[in-house]
């Protein structure tokens, strides 16, 4: 067996263990790298280049200033703006919330944009009586393909800009807006015209606890002093009407009334025991003025306290709860609230809750007094899919963390100064004066992706060491060379494209960009024509993977709140792959000529 065969060999097990997640995916990564190293396919100074790769190290940067970015609030601002400029226009205000969606992730991190746009989209969805499941795919997409404008707006860009170094090829910051503007439009009218029309409508989150299959269950009300009930017999206020409540009995002075309910007027400290379902509950609760019993076991403080409400909160990627049960982590003390289901991936988990470990992108199923959303929505544990103000939070020079990413794009840009110092000089001014803290930056970095690429850099280098890039770039010439003339370099530009897109699918899109860049310079080589056009097939391929909700981390974080299932995935996704695979065959060529 020869060493290329071997090689493909290994690769093709990890494969298998990226696609089915057996362990985590940068334990898997770590572990190639190990089996690489032992099998002499690496040596011990190509194992760890990648810890100390620029590009590496700017992705982490990019984090902090993103979150220092995130921390103002400027970006649900403006979004909010945007969206009350466009008015009473359903499309102007979708239209205009997916360009800034795109325009967000080309400045900051797809991920931190998604998160703190999802609750922007369900107020949208909201707003519109739409469903939230015809929303939130056109945002995870929009934000997949404005992180394609820039140099910084995905850090694939920036792996393969490092990556390509030493073979003369410079990636320019706007370079890439040539063809993502291309994408931007066309991605835009897509997800605009065609989506909704394939996605399924879903519940929203008005109707969360049919969503959670919640109800309908029991529960108690306490009839306080200043109820409107008081007074009046549940028909006279409409209880069963109104609310969709039935009353199965009253319970005073510890005499239980299940009879004649009907016209038994109501009193101060009643209790009622009532059927139906959690979001009719809370909407009684809130209009009637009862006391939520029972099943909640609050207590006498917690029940007399501001009111209520019920929220949805999606596990982040930073979040602290990710590994954790609600019980380990303390969750009712540490933050007031109660969770009374938990969705993941379609499905509804309720049996133990409280013993349930909890992982990435969980929607939990939130009871919370109202004075405690603010602190729980300012945590990075969970963002909170429930419409609440939007206002700029007032940390110490927010106007420097808003202005440090433009100028850090714009220094690259000219020319005045590298992309990795003008990044840590902008880190160093927010730590300076005190914008983010030193916690704070570390907490934003998501160490699961650095490791994820620093150990899959030397991979790269093998790919090529070995052999196995330019026997992979023979068999796509070959495929290429059936056709004549410059129709062949257009087939080759179109295959790796092709097998960038379908590998980010299932796999990491920076582990498929490492894997592809050595063998798409190869295949240039080959044809003795330019590298620069394949290079970039490479990157746009990578970094635009909608088929599947594992191919892109925002497409994960959207799936629980949309209700979306891994079918929707692929109705909605297939078909814009396609289109983009077609474009950037035809214009990445007429950008960076052969």
């Amino acid at each position: 067996m020869t060493p290329e065969i071997q090689f493909l060999l290994i690769i093709f097990v990890a494969m298998i263990l990226f696609v089915k997640e057996i362990l985590p995916l940068d334990v898997t990564a770590l572990t190639l790298l190990t089996v690489l190293l032992i099998f002499g396919f690496v040596d011990l100074e190509t194992a760890i280049s990648g810890f100390s790769n620029k590009a590496v190290l700017t992705v982490a940067i990019m984090f902090a200033l993103s979150h220092g970015l995130v921390k103002t609030g400027f970006p649900e601002v403006m979004v909010d703006r945007l969206s009350s400029i466009s008015g009473k226009s359903k499309w102007l205000a979708m239209g205009a919330f997916l360009v800034s969606a795109s325009v967000f992730s080309a400045l900051i991190n797809n991920t931190a944009a998604v998160a703190i746009l999802i609750p922007v989209a369900i107020q949208l969805s909201r707003r519109f009586q739409v469903s939230p499941s015809k929303v939130l795919i056109p945002l995870s997409y929009a934000a997949i393909y404005g992180g394609t404008l820039t140099l910084i707006g995905t850090s694939t860009n920036l792996l393969v800009a490092s990556m390509v170094e030493g073979s003369n090829i410079s990636l320019g910051m706007f370079e890439f807006a040539k063809m993502g503007i291309i994408f931007l439009v066309v991605g835009t009218l897509y997800n605009l015209l065609v989506v909704p029309k394939i996605l399924p409508s879903r519940a929203g989150v008005s109707s969360l606890t049919k969503n959670y299959q919640l109800s309908p269950y029991l529960t108690e009300f306490r009839v306080p002093e200043d109820s409107p009930l008081v007074g009046y017999t549940c028909f006279e206020r409409g209880v069963s009407a109104k609310y969709d409540i039935t009353v199965l009995a009253v319970i005073r002075g510890g005499e239980r009334h299940d009879s004649n309910i009907r016209n038994l007027k109501l009193k101060e400290g009643d209790l009622l025991l009532s059927r139906g379902s959690l979001d009719n509950f809370i909407r009684f609760r809130e209009e009637e003025k009862v006391l939520l019993l029972t099943d909640l076991k609050m207590n006498q403080s917690e029940l007399t306290g501001a009111e209520s409400v019920v929220v949805e909160g999606l596990v982040t990627q930073e979040s602290t709860l990710i590994g954790q049960s609600l019980k380990e982590v303390d969750f009712r003390n540490s933050f007031g609230a109660f969770v009374l289901a938990i969705r993941r991936e379609g499905r509804v988990l309720r049996e133990k809750i409280a013993h349930i470990v909890l992982h990435f992108a969980d929607t939990l199923l939130i009871f919370i007094p109202k004075s405690r959303l603010g602190s729980l929505a300012a945590s990075r544990d969970l963002a909170i899919l429930q419409e609440h103000d939007v206002k700029l939070h007032k940390v110490q020079f927010w106007w420097l963390a808003i202005a440090v990413i433009p100028l850090v794009m714009f220094s690259a840009a000219a020319g005045l100064i590298n992309i990795l110092p003008a990044a840590l000089v902008g880190l160093v001014f927010l730590l300076l004066l005190r914008s983010v803290t030193i916690q704070e930056v570390y907490g934003s970095i998501n160490w699961s992706v650095i490791i994820l690429i620093a150990a899959f850099i030397p991979v790269g280098a093998a790919v090529e060491s070995t052999g196995t890039a330019a026997m992979i770039a023979d068999a796509i010439t070959d495929l290429g060379s059936r056709f004549q003339g410059d129709i062949a370099h257009y087939a080759s530009l179109s295959i790796i494209f092709l097998v960038a897109t379908l590998l980010t699918s299932f796999l990491s899109n920076n582990a498929a960009a490492i894997v592809l860049v050595p063998i798409a310079i190869s295949v240039a080589e080959s044809l003795g024509i330019s590298a620069r056009p394949f290079v970039f097939a490479v990157c746009f391929g990578a970094s635009t993977s909608f088929m599947t909700p594992l191919g892109y981390q925002t497409n994960l974080m959207v799936y629980g709140p949309g209700r979306y299932r891994f079918s929707d995935f692929m109705k909605a996704g297939a078909p814009l792959s396609i289109i983009f695979w077609i474009l950037a065959t035809i214009f990445i060529p007429i950008f960076w000529p052969f």
